[in-house]
């Protein structure tokens, strides 16, 4: 049968094991040691109680230099501030200059032919704020109900974009157009709708409807102009005809 035998270790700790005894009375352990008392490591402990001691004996040591040495530690003082502005006006100026390099290839429509629909928005987005728009946020993805970029014009009306990133041959179809018109100021409350591609979109009955209900349709050519330029074609107003 199973029983129980408690006795301290060189610890002080209090344990408890248990044991079955064999048929021929030898004592077999059955289960390992529990711990009753005690807890944490006591190499733990004695961090605990040297870390504050160590500390306070740096900030010593600290002082001590300073009023010893106090020109030396001014200069080093001035010497880390100094170095730690240079690093700063370094990593502002390589941002810089990482923002006109991007500025200038967002010129190019070309660079859209290899993006993927989320880069499309993005980049379209830089358009927008290049040409003065305001509040522009990316919005696209699942359940975005046609909304890709919300903006504001530089006159405050509420811009509501639709983004078509095809290849150049791939063109838009009307049907395209019509869920655009049935969402832009119905769901979104668009006061200029711009549905965007870096392609073409197809003749017929959506171009038409488009002109009806004043959407903007910008198309391959209209967009490499807004992109070089930074203006928007006829102010973001009036539907591009396609070629």
């Amino acid at each position: 049968m199973p029983f129980v035998r408690a006795h301290t270790r060189r610890n002080g700790a209090r344990v408890r094991a248990h044991y079955r005894r064999r048929r021929s009375g030898r004592v077999r352990r059955r289960s390992t040691v529990r711990r009753l008392s005690g807890g944490g490591s006591p190499a733990n402990g004695w961090l605990l109680v040297l870390a504050p001691v160590i500390g306070f004996v740096l900030l010593g040591m600290v002082v001590d230099v300073v009023r010893r040495h106090p020109y030396w530690s001014a200069f080093l003082v001035l010497l880390i501030v100094a170095g730690a502005i240079t690093v700063g006006l370094l990593v502002s100026r390589q941002r810089a200059r990482e923002r006109v390099e991007q500025a200038q290839r967002d010129r190019l429509i070309t660079v859209t032919d290899t993006m993927s629909g989320p880069e499309f928005e993005q980049w379209f987005a830089r358009i927008l704020m290049a040409s003065g728009f305001r509040n522009v946020t990316v919005c696209g993805g699942s359940g975005d109900r046609g909304a890709d970029v919300l903006a504001s014009a530089p006159d405050g009306r509420r811009v509501v974009v639709q983004c078509k990133r095809q290849s150049v041959g791939n063109r838009v179809g009307s049907a395209a157009i019509q869920r655009f018109a049935g969402t832009c100021r119905d769901i979104h409350g668009g006061e200029i709708c711009l549905l965007v591609t870096n392609s073409y979109f197809t003749a017929g009955d959506g171009i038409r409807m488009a002109r009806q209900l004043n959407l903007t349709l910008v198309d391959r050519e209209a967009l490499a102009r807004w992109a070089w330029t930074g203006s928007p074609p006829v102010a973001a107003l009036g539907a591009v005809v396609p070629r």
